[in-house]
């Protein structure tokens, strides 16, 4: 009997990795296609349909998108934008998160409900103020203009992580720092942000992504300037009047998700802890 109860479980236990196998390989395969597609020529794409395989490995592609297409200037001037939007994100992000978690002052759950509420509004709605502020402030044609549009919003998902993060720690913590004669930003900090690593990670992570894949920012905010373009601007390149570049798109798209897909192998770890970490508290 307790043979059979075993038997029975390993079946099971091996349709359940048979089942993850078959969703995994169908979660991977658009990327698999994609990666497959940037060594294609351009009737090959079309011809072989979803044939991973291609007939011959045409790196030409991914030459004509790096110099060609202008992805080597697209590719730093998203790592700019991109690194200097993380950083924004979690300073005034971790800050706000800290005043809301840790002091109650009056109106702080307006202040809260206002920040859910934007969730709901489109950030297409919000488009034109901030292209009037930023050229306003002389910055529209520039990478501090997309970074301060990009990174200076509500960014209501990673103030609550924050705040509720730092709701959750003991007060004694502050308390021992005052005694210690220490002020509000040496205890942010020295004590508060170090402690919040997890929820860093996390907000890192979800600024690097929607930063990385920007596109309607990005797009408004250099058109008169497409050497400032990133990424994701960038792939219009291979879109023509009469006819698309779509080995060339997809080489492009490639070295586009390359770096996405590191980043987040090197830190889902940290991710994971963080979401973790949020949902307890």
């Amino acid at each position: 009997m307790a043979y059979r109860l075993n038997f029975g479980r390993r079946g099971a236990n091996a349709l359940m990795v048979l089942g993850m196998t078959a969703l995994c390989l169908l979660w991977i395969y658009p990327f698999l296609w994609l990666v497959s597609a940037s060594f294609k020529g351009p009737l090959e794409i079309f011809q072989k349909g979803l044939d991973l395989w291609p007939s011959t490995f045409n790196f030409g592609n991914y030459v004509r998108a790096w110099t060609d297409g202008g992805f080597s200037i697209y590719m730093f001037n998203t790592v700019i934008v991109t690194a200097g939007t993380v950083a924004l994100v979690v300073f005034h992000c971790s800050l706000s998160g800290y005043v809301l978690g840790r002091y109650q002052f009056v109106g702080r759950k307006v202040v809260i409900g206002v920040l859910a509420g934007t969730f709901v509004i489109p950030l297409g709605f919000t488009i034109i103020p901030i292209v009037d502020l930023t050229r306003t402030l002389g910055l529209l044609n520039s990478p501090l203009g997309i970074i301060l549009a990009l990174g200076g919003g509500g960014q209501a998902a990673a103030i609550l992580l924050y705040a509720g993060f730092f709701s959750s720690l003991p007060k004694e913590l502050e308390e021992a720092a005052l005694m210690d004669g220490a002020g509000f930003f040496r205890i942010f900090l020295r004590i508060m942000l170090p402690l919040a690593g997890p929820v860093t990670a996390t907000v890192s992570v979800l600024a690097f992504l929607g930063a990385w894949n920007a596109f309607l920012v990005p797009l408004v905010f250099t058109f008169g300037s497409p050497d400032q373009r990133t990424l994701a601007v960038g792939m219009l390149a291979f879109v023509g009047t009469n006819e698309t570049d779509w080995s060339g798109m997809a080489a492009a798209a490639t070295l586009s998700l390359l770096p996405v897909v590191a980043f987040f192998f090197f830190v889902q770890k940290y991710f994971v802890e963080g979401v973790a970490g949020a949902i307890k508290s």
